[in-house]
């Protein structure tokens, strides 16, 4: 709960000599929440509470989201802090490493991980997932990057007819204008990566490095970047904590973490014997000292439903969502 983080939070602030903010988002099964852009006004209403100050720390877990809306969040968070350091208790991934080489320094603990920046594509133009009308499959920039160069490099395929036919083929299932988009995408990421990491880098040589790795040399986009391998090899400025900074972050993520329910698996069948079906999840924080507690939440009500089909009568879940948005869970502490 925040009020039992309200004390964790000043002891970082102190030994840190820092403003801490908050930003967490799900990672738990069935109830996954990614970086997006309704939060950039909570991250003002927060940081207009803080003032303009000499340092914040972003205090950070998330598997990712949307790299826009990451841009954004590390850009506003520069316009109110001199020094932006980025605290990762585990995991901060994908847009979420976007947002960490934006910051001057990171403070990783032993079990944190970065990960590769390549962005994945979903419009509505995307392939539909199979036996899911309404869901689209994402695009990975690097998986259409890899099914070329697999066709160029391992099968060695050079004649221009058979490669344009190979082009062909891959848009008969990729919409062009995805495609497009793809291409686009991916110079962007490295634009983004380039402006980002001279507030940790300063050579050009090393940037590059640094930026093809994260954007492609990985091999996948489920690569972990553990803090080893982020300070020796990628040379980023990594910050490894003391073992009494170790014990407070670790603190603050197990207290989230058991209060967002990491690890569990809801059961329908089990919420509809125990609550009716009635559930309420909390998905995501954004959170100081200075603005108090916001949560995304979920509500909703799980209910069975018995459908006939050629194979007999079988049980159906329907999950019937009443509320699904950011709401106050907590005021500043007096």
């Amino acid at each position: 709960m925040y009020e039992e983080r309200v004390d964790l939070y000043r002891q970082l602030e102190q030994k840190l000599n820092t403003k801490i903010l908050t930003y967490v988002t799900s990672d738990r099964t069935g109830f996954e929440t990614q970086i997006a852009q309704d939060v950039i006004d909570l991250f003002i209403n927060h940081l207009d509470k803080i003032g303009v100050v000499s340092k914040i720390s972003l205090y950070l877990y998330t598997r990712g989201g949307d790299t826009a809306a990451a841009w954004n969040i590390i850009n506003l968070l520069r316009q109110y802090c001199d020094e932006l350091q980025v605290i990762i208790p585990h995991k901060a991934h994908s847009a979420g490493t976007l947002i960490s080489i934006g910051a001057n320094s990171i403070i990783m603990t032993k079990q944190a991980t970065l990960g590769p920046i390549d962005p994945s594509i979903n419009t509505p133009l995307n392939p539909q997932i199979p036996n899911n009308p309404i869901a689209t499959m994402p695009v990975s920039v690097e998986a259409v990057k890899g099914y070329l160069e697999f066709a160029k490099e391992e099968l060695s395929i050079k004649d221009d007819i058979a490669l344009a036919n190979i082009l062909i083929k891959l848009s008969d299932t990729v919409h062009p204008l995805v495609l497009g988009n793809v291409y686009r995408s991916r110079a962007q990421i490295k634009m983004l990566a380039e402006k980002l990491l001279i507030n940790q880098v300063t050579d050009s040589t090393k940037i590059k490095q640094i930026i093809d790795f994260l954007c492609s040399d990985s091999g996948s986009h489920d690569y972990t970047i553990n803090r080893r391998e982020a300070k020796n090899t990628l040379g980023l400025n990594i910050i490894k904590p003391d073992e009494e900074l170790y014990k407070l972050i670790k603190s603050v993520y197990d207290n989230i973490s058991a209060e967002l329910g990491f690890g569990e698996i809801l059961d329908p069948r089990s919420m509809i014997e125990s609550n009716n079906g009635e559930y309420t999840v909390k998905r995501g924080i954004v959170e100081s000292l200075s603005g108090g507690s916001n949560m995304f939440v979920s509500q909703g009500k799980i209910t069975l439903q018995q459908i006939d089909t050629p194979a007999g009568t079988q049980q159906q879940i329907n999950d019937n969502r009443i509320f699904e948005g950011w709401r106050q869970e907590a005021n500043a502490p007096q």
